[in-house]
């Protein structure tokens, strides 16, 4: 197991180029074959012994002391609907790291890290209905892979408590005083919580918001604007980073280098709160980069943007406004491998 997560500490070289490693796994009594992007998986360790605690989420187990951090142990079957698991002695523990939170899910087997390029992974088909807990899916060898909606599993143990607030109206009245006529924003999600979140937090400003599925599809939708005359009405684009079809890092990386495009403000909304690579960022062409999910840091950063902008800011001159911010908030949550197990 140690070789296997080795090899996805490795394997950072293919950021920013559309791509994406996938560990593939399979849960008891399950024939299917599921994958997590390598990025969100801390490290793969045998179930080990777990406390149980009173009034938990029917779909978390207990916690463990993972790396000095109390951890929930999530049964990710039962959490998708599925039969609980049993014999957990038997079963994988995936360490994962979504939004500034460390959680176990129980998992049977690993099978093996598999590099994949995002256009090869499509959205989860539109029949699977609201109930279903799949972002998107894939094929390899023949077999196909279900790519889980992790934070939509995550809101629903744990749902928010924060708020999202409505704005003052002199806030409201600022942002409407400076930014461009009938201007929209841009929000490009796959997972369907973090797109309302998202979306929200931007209505809550008494803006408008335009939704895309995933980073083609907000592609497309810019590609539109401009041909129709209209691209000014995008201020900005708020993207996450890990999309079917087309990845957040290319999508900006499309617009910085589209002479027609290159002047549209990007913030990369991203769940891996942990992962900061300051080159790549630049390359990519971002003006922003922020951790899922805070409505107040998303909502500020919303307002400093239209306030650049409306100050005469060139998107394509000042990539990354505040990266010593990013990194500042990325180095300031790390998981200590250092530590026993």
């Amino acid at each position: 197991m140690a070789g296997l997560i080795d090899s996805i500490e490795q394997k950072t070289g293919i950021v920013g180029q559309n791509r994406m490693e996938m560990l593939l796994f399979r849960l008891p009594n399950n024939p299917q074959l599921y994958g997590l992007n390598v990025f969100k998986i801390l490290e793969i360790v045998h179930c080990p012994p777990i406390t149980v605690l009173p009034k938990l989420h029917k779909s978390v187990i207990g916690v463990i002391d993972a790396r000095g951090i109390t951890s929930s142990v999530i049964d990710l079957s039962f959490a998708m609907g599925g039969p609980v698991t049993r014999n957990l002695d038997k079963q994988l523990l995936l360490m994962t790291e979504y939004n500034k939170s460390i959680q176990g899910f129980v998992v049977n087997r690993v099978e093996r890290i598999v590099d994949i390029s995002w256009d090869k992974i499509k959205p989860a088909p539109q029949g699977v209905g609201q109930k279903s807990y799949l972002v998107a899916v894939t094929e390899f060898d023949k077999e196909l892979v279900e790519i889980i909606d992790v934070e939509k599993i995550l809101s629903e143990i744990s749902p928010d408590k924060k708020v999202i607030a409505d704005h003052p109206d002199d806030v409201k009245a600022h942002l409407q005083e400076i930014i461009r006529p009938n201007a929209k924003i841009l929000v490009a999600d796959d997972s369907k919580i973090a797109l309302k979140q998202t979306v929200n937090t931007v209505k809550s400003l008494g803006l408008e918001a335009i939704e895309a599925h995933d980073g083609k599809q907000a592609l497309d939708i810019i590609n539109k604007y401009q041909a129709e005359g209209k691209l000014s009405e995008i201020e900005l684009l708020i993207s996450d980073v890990e999309m079917p079809e087309l990845d957040g890092y290319s999508l900006s990386s499309a617009i910085r280098h589209n002479p027609l495009l290159k002047e549209i403000y990007v913030i990369l909304h991203t769940s891996i709160s942990g992962v900061f690579n300051e080159s790549m960022l630049k390359r990519a062409g971002a003006n922003g980069f922020i951790a899922k999910f805070d409505p107040d840091i998303l909502s500020t950063t919303i307002i400093n943007a239209i306030e650049s902008l409306h100050n005469g800011f060139n998107p394509a001159e000042g990539v990354l406004e505040n990266i010593d911010k990013a990194k500042e908030a990325s180095d300031s949550f790390k998981y200590d491998k250092s530590k026993g197990s």
